[in-house]
């Protein structure tokens, strides 16, 4: 390449792609960085709780100390209590084989009967007799030191790898749940948060096309991301940046929406509270915390309207201009299964939530590299507004 060669652009999800392709080395490096992120969090929360990790019952929340011991019982669960013949299979594995042992059994603790998300229920959580902090990193640190050693025997193949990115991948998202669950009990996480974009609103027309959704090629797919589904797509006017605070507000002037969580209107000028404290809001950053009611509630205010899943997809892989990446954000469209759909071993990732709540699409903030991919489905409830949500909009036809 010469001086005067562009050089070329980075795809986005670029660290996304690399994670889900990775061989054992470069998968080694990940999990250890995601445990360390794992642990600071804790650290952050035990000096704003205590050692007891002690939260109210809430539906948006998981107890602290619940969480990490369930973090360790889950890379357990499917690296290295499952038999090696299974664990090779990858996504094919039969997930009723028989388990060894959870390694806490030597104290006499049954991991299944306390950390099992599908088997235990969410309030129960707050009643069940818990090891203690300092057992439960201890059992974190044992637990990493198996995946690991077991990872570095395992074949370097996308079945060979598969339980090993799950984990990590499972492990992120609790991660970026932490952040949530900060918010809510409005304390600081100690996780930064970069400075909003500056980028004026601009609108990006796009040509009919047709789009095929779902991941694409070799590497880790979630269950959820298979077969995949070509939808086409009409000429379609899509907001290059999800919709700011300057824009969504006068709707609450309106009376179109309410004043949004986490926001207050004082002496003239709307305030947002984060980590335990009030900051001036700015306005040019993307609006967030919202539900997908309150999205669609702004969209008819507006005349306008969320974006299908295929059109988000289509506009951040295509169109020049199209920012995302620091709020999740809302679609139109339902969370349900591409044709041809088979669960994973790990049943309860997608099966049961596909009830008809919305699909968000992009990364926050708080989502880590290797979750940051324009394929990737998440998926809440319309209703919730204490995650890291917003939204941009479309045109409607005229």
């Amino acid at each position: 390449m010469s001086e005067t060669d562009t050089p070329p652009a980075t795809p986005p999800g670029a660290a996304a792609e690399q994670a889900r392709r990775a061989g054992r080395e470069t998968l080694a490096r990940l999990l250890r960085r995601t445990r360390a992120r794992t642990l600071r969090l804790a650290e952050a929360f035990e000096a704003a709780l205590g050692p007891a990790l002690a939260v109210p019952l809430s539906p948006e929340l998981n107890p602290p100390l619940w969480e990490l011991g369930h973090i360790g019982w889950f890379a357990d669960r499917w690296v290295a209590r499952q038999p090696a013949s299974q664990r090779q299979r990858g996504a094919r594995a039969d997930p009723a084989a028989a388990l060894a042992p959870a390694r806490q059994a030597a104290r006499g603790v049954d991991a299944d009967a306390l950390y099992d998300s599908s088997a235990v229920p969410h309030d129960t959580r707050w009643s069940l007799p818990l090891p203690d902090l300092a057992t439960t990193r201890a059992d974190l640190q044992a637990s990493l030191e198996e995946t690991l050693a077991l990872l570095a025997r395992a074949p370097d193949t996308d079945d060979g790898l598969y339980a090993f990115r799950l984990a990590l991948f499972h492990e992120d998202m609790h991660g970026e749940a932490w952040c949530f669950m900060a918010q809510v009990l409005d304390i600081d996480a100690g996780e930064s948060v970069p400075p909003p974009p500056t980028a004026e609103h601009a609108c990006l027309s796009l040509d009919a096309a047709s789009w095929t959704l779902g991941w694409q090629g070799p590497g880790f797919a979630f269950d959820n991301e298979l077969t995949g589904q070509t939808v086409e797509l009409p000429p379609f006017d899509i907001d290059g940046q999800a919709v700011s605070w300057a824009r969504y507000l006068p709707a609450v002037d309106a009376g179109a929406v309410p004043v949004p969580r986490y926001l207050k209107r004082e002496d003239g000028r709307w305030w947002r509270r984060a980590a335990g404290r009030w900051h001036a809001l700015d306005l040019s950053a993307p609006a967030c915390h919202l539900s997908a009611t309150e999205a669609q509630a702004w969209c008819a205010w507006a005349g306008r309207r969320l974006p299908a899943e295929a059109e988000w997809e289509y506009a951040a892989h295509h169109a020049p201009g199209f920012h995302w990446g620091q709020v999740w954000e809302w679609t139109a469209s339902a969370f349900a299964p591409f044709p041809g759909f088979a669960p994973h071993p790990y049943r309860d990732y997608s099966q049961p939530w596909f009830d008809g709540r919305p699909v968000l699409k992009g990364a926050s903030w708080a989502s880590a590299p290797q979750m940051r991919h324009p394929r990737y489905r998440n998926f809440f409830t319309a209703d919730r507004s204490d995650v890291l949500a917003g939204f941009r909009s479309v045109a409607l036809p005229r």
